[in-house]
């Protein structure tokens, strides 16, 4: 495994990271086969991990909780999410900051997320959802000021929209938040135009979610896959998604090389980029665990395979199935 500075925390993350969505609360999750995934990633050398309240009502954060009493020895970064009050993803520009996050709501969920992981102190608290234009008002940047002062929280970051990695960059010039994790992968190009280089310049950490576009980078769909009613794909992949995303996949699949997967060259992708201090693929089953911790090798695309792979840029806005 291959570790990068995560912006100006100083911490050496590993570059694939894990991804705890998958782990609570969907379809087909088993706790130990969720468990005994996630010890071996900790043994490939993961180091990062990102959950949040919101999945399965706290279910992951407990489930990461327990993993880092069963590794006391190993410097295990936690990163969880403060969910919207209004318990509506994505955030919608008509929405206030009371609506979602008022400051006695930011406390709260804090002190929920440190008795669900048994911690004293949490490594990096996240927004759940965005809005840019809350980047002004004074009372979340007093509640996430006190939490980090009384020991609570280290580091502060935020997850930008799906589709929308410009509604942070004024967020992120108040000084106060430390990390961004945004959807970046092999279709999703756009932050490279604004948001990576901000985060550059200001040295956050960047987390980039979604490596593989919620399964069509897998190469695995087709236009007849469909999804069990409780699994929150069947609203996403509605037919024209689905379509277009199946696609874009089959486009890209001649570029795939010779003895390497499309996930594979999806991480790579991302990897590639130095802007990028890690990738957080959901991996439930072991065989996933294997093959994304083993893309950490320090070897990086070809620059021919680079560029062909930008031409792949696919701008997408968001609309009423893109949660």
């Amino acid at each position: 495994m291959e570790y990068r500075r995560f912006g100006r925390s100083g911490w050496l993350v590993s570059e694939i990271g894990y991804g705890m969505w998958g782990l609570a609360g969907w379809t087909g999750s088993d706790l130990e086969e969720v468990d005994n995934a996630l010890n071996e990633a900790v043994e490939r050398g993961c180091n990062f991990f990102d959950t949040a309240w919101g999945y399965a009502e706290g279910m992951s954060e407990t489930i990461l909780g327990k993993l880092l009493k069963r590794y006391p020895e190993k410097e295990l970064y936690a990163a969880t999410k403060i969910p919207p009050k209004n318990r509506t993803w994505p955030s919608r520009r008509e929405f206030t900051l009371d609506d979602v996050f008022p400051a006695d709501y930011i406390v709260e969920y804090t002190e929920k997320s440190l008795k669900n992981l048994d911690v004293e102190t949490i490594h990096l608290m996240q927004f759940h959802v965005w809005e840019d234009h809350w980047a002004q008002r004074d009372e979340w940047k007093e509640a996430i000021t006190r939490l980090t002062e009384q020991g609570k929280v280290q580091r502060w970051g935020i997850s930008v929209n799906r589709w929308e990695p410009d509604n942070s960059l004024e967020t992120l010039k108040t000084g106060l938040i430390d990390a961004v994790q945004v959807i970046y992968n092999i279709f999703d190009q756009a932050p490279e135009d604004n948001l990576f280089p901000l985060c550059r310049q200001l040295d956050i950490g960047v987390i980039a979610r979604v490596p593989f576009d919620e399964g069509t980078l897998t190469g695995t769909f087709t236009n007849e896959t469909t999804f069990p009613a409780d699994d929150w794909r069947s609203t996403y992949f509605v037919p024209a998604n689905l379509h277009s995303s199946v696609e874009h996949a089959e486009a890209l699949r001649p570029l795939v090389p010779d003895g390497m997967t499309m996930p594979e060259l999806a991480l790579r992708f991302i990897l590639n980029n130095p802007d990028v201090h890690t990738t957080i693929p959901g991996m439930r089953k072991l065989p996933h665990v294997r093959a994304n911790t083993a893309v950490s090798d320090g070897q990086r695309l070809s620059e021919e395979l680079a560029r062909e792979l930008v031409k792949h840029r696919w701008d997408r806005t968001p609309t009423e199935w893109s949660q």
